[in-house]
């Protein structure tokens, strides 16, 4: 990508531009590491250090930063934001080139856009679709009727399993499978003579991804047993997540690493469910809920609601108990002296 100068990078966010318009900058780069042709961002307090003594040639902050004089800056309301698109203008995603390798496996009656792109040892099975632009990456399985739409990329090992549906402008990352059997078994107490036995319930429904959906390495999102488990559009996984069979994510929710949703749950706009939480089944949870951190859910939330803690509570009275807990020694100490002045006065009120 060319250098930009720091105007046109300011026309591009919006931004109040201090310091040379005619600056010239060639990408980014953090705060430590940046150099005199490079942009960076400063957002976090925690990092006024860095802030105060970086070489970047411009910085962007938000517009209340105070800064040393004479450091070019671009003020503008959300810095992160700004500072993700001039990223992403110095590093634009990567095109597909049309083709398809002579090493990739595509069916027959498969369809592939002539501008997707299919790598090496990818496989497209029968009645499969891939959309405009899409880059299917090496090892890729795109199951029997699966749908992928246009610009989307899929990395190494994704796995998209037959009939499941996924949108325009998604991402997979590398390893994610979309679609595997959710875990439904039905305890046969008979069997077949050699005695009870879990008996497996067939999982005939699929995954639906709606349009600009990101699912993280490794992560899983279960087919339905019956209907469509669903990812709503512009929704956020991040790696290594559960999706149970028959969950709604709803749009823009966020699903941070190691969150688990149990099956038949329903989460509304907006919810953001931090690292390790974990939800149980047939739940639901409205929407801008937001789950702490190794939370676990087992009721319903309201719209909006805040809860931490296992099992979840509201998040200020799980902060207040978590509060008390840490003074329990003391509090247990204390208690124990009580115990005894009032053995003691007792004793000396007997005739």
């Amino acid at each position: 990508m060319s250098a930009r100068t720091l105007a046109e990078l300011a026309a591009l966010v919006g931004g109040e531009l201090t310091g040379d318009p005619g600056l010239r900058l060639d990408g980014v780069a953090a705060l430590e590491e940046a150099g005199p042709e490079q942009i960076s961002f400063f957002s976090n307090r925690k990092y006024r250090a860095a802030f105060l003594a970086t070489r970047a040639g411009a910085v962007v902050v938000e517009p209340d930063a105070e800064a040393p004089a004479g450091r070019a800056l671009l003020r503008v309301a959300n810095a992160y934001l700004a500072f993700a698109r001039i990223s992403t203008l110095f590093h634009p995603p990567r095109a597909a080139a049309p083709e398809i390798a002579p090493e990739a496996v595509v069916h027959p009656t498969a369809r592939v856009h002539p501008s997707a792109q299919v790598m090496p040892l990818a496989s497209i099975g029968p009645g499969a679709s891939v959309g405009p632009r899409t880059v299917i990456h090496p090892g890729v399985q795109i199951g029997e009727e699966a749908r992928v739409g246009a610009d989307c990329v899929v990395y190494p090992n994704v796995v998209i399993r037959e009939g499941c549906v996924v949108g325009d402008r998604v991402i997979l990352q590398p390893g994610c499978v979309i679609g595997a059997d959710g875990f439904g078994f039905a305890l046969d107490p008979v069997g077949d003579g050699a005695g009870p036995r879990h008996y497996k319930v067939p999982q005939v429904g699929r995954v639906v991804i709606e349009d600009d959906v990101e699912i993280g390495a490794n992560s899983c999102v279960d087919r339905a047993t019956l209907g469509v488990t669903r990812i709503g559009r512009g929704a956020k996984i991040d790696n290594l997540v559960q999706v149970a069979h028959n969950v709604v994510v709803g749009p823009l929710s966020i699903l941070a690493a190691q969150v688990g949703i149990s099956g038949s749950t329903t989460l509304g706009m907006g919810v953001v469910c931090w690292g390790q939480a974990g939800v149980v089944g047939h739940l639901h949870l409205g929407d801008r809920a937001n789950v702490a951190a190794q939370a676990g859910v087992a009721h319903d939330l309201a719209p909006g609601e805040r809860v931490a803690g296992s099992p979840a509570k509201a998040e200020v009275a799980w902060a207040r108990n978590s509060a008390a807990f840490d003074r329990l020694t003391d509090m247990r100490r204390d208690l124990r002296a009580l115990q005894r002045q009032v053995a003691a006065l007792l004793q000396e009120k007997k005739p």
